[in-house]
């Protein structure tokens, strides 16, 4: 306790706020301290993990990652994005899209911190063998002739639904991924470096994105319509998906 009679002098006033100082820094570190991963964030998994050709697996998000899960990132301040759902849409059972792959890497960040767990985006590969049992198969060529192979890809692609549905409304894999054959392209982690070959993914223009074809989109593009992509009918919305080399 202080003494009464300088309870009232500057000096009082100055160790009375640096004890208060010292007692709040304490409480909020032991709060921060504390805090550790929340369990809460895991994202739901699949049954089964996928098995890959060289005798790996990974472990795949159910679902792609819905407008609730994303906004809980922006709410955060992980990412600086906010998902609006149409009123007739679910935001807890609606993917969200309209996502660029600077905008996926940022939750990609915010779940990891969130979660104490290491997700990332799939490989092209990777996207490309969980969506194989879903997939309908390649039709033959509608023209034979080399010179034509672009008419028949034009053609032929395309077929998918392009309206956003909320999940389930597709198809689920034997291992119990759901919706890759739906609207919703999902962003791999796959540089695109066209003619310059390899690249290293800080400087990479362009991603893989995976869905009724894969194609290659730029890392800043939100609305693939306006944005293009390289091979076929531009994907309808973009969203991701998150997949682990260890279980949950």
């Amino acid at each position: 306790m202080i003494p009464a009679k300088i309870s009232g002098t500057p000096m009082a006033r100055f160790l009375l706020a640096a004890a208060f100082g010292i007692l709040a820094a304490v409480f909020l570190g032991a709060a921060l301290f504390g805090r550790g991963p929340d369990p809460a964030y895991l994202p739901d998994m699949a049954d089964q993990p996928i098995a890959l050709s060289d005798g790996a697996a990974i472990y795949v998000q159910r679902h792609e990652v819905t407008v609730a899960e994303w906004n809980a990132c922006a709410t955060e301040g992980g990412c600086t994005l906010h998902v609006r759902a149409r009123p007739d849409q679910d935001a807890q059972v609606t993917p969200a899209t309209g996502l660029s792959y600077v905008d996926v890497q940022q939750y990609v960040a915010w779940i990891n911190a969130k979660t104490g767990h290491s997700f990332r985006l799939p490989t092209a590969a990777e996207w490309a063998n969980m969506a194989a049992a879903v997939m309908p198969e390649a039709p033959d060529p509608i023209f034979t002739d080399p010179s034509l192979t672009w008419a028949s890809a034009y053609l032929i692609e395309g077929n998918a639904p392009r309206a956003l549905k909320p999940q389930g409304s597709f198809s689920t894999s034997p291992e119990g991924v759901v919706d890759l054959d739906g609207s919703v392209w999902e962003w791999t982690q796959e540089c695109y470096a066209g003619s310059a070959g390899s690249m290293d993914s800080d400087r990479c223009p362009a991603f893989f994105v995976g869905g009724e074809h894969i194609a290659a989109m730029s890392y800043l593009v939100r609305d693939p319509a306006r944005g293009g992509c390289a091979v076929g009918t531009p994907p309808a919305h973009l969203g991701m998906r998150l997949v682990s080399d260890k279980p949950t």
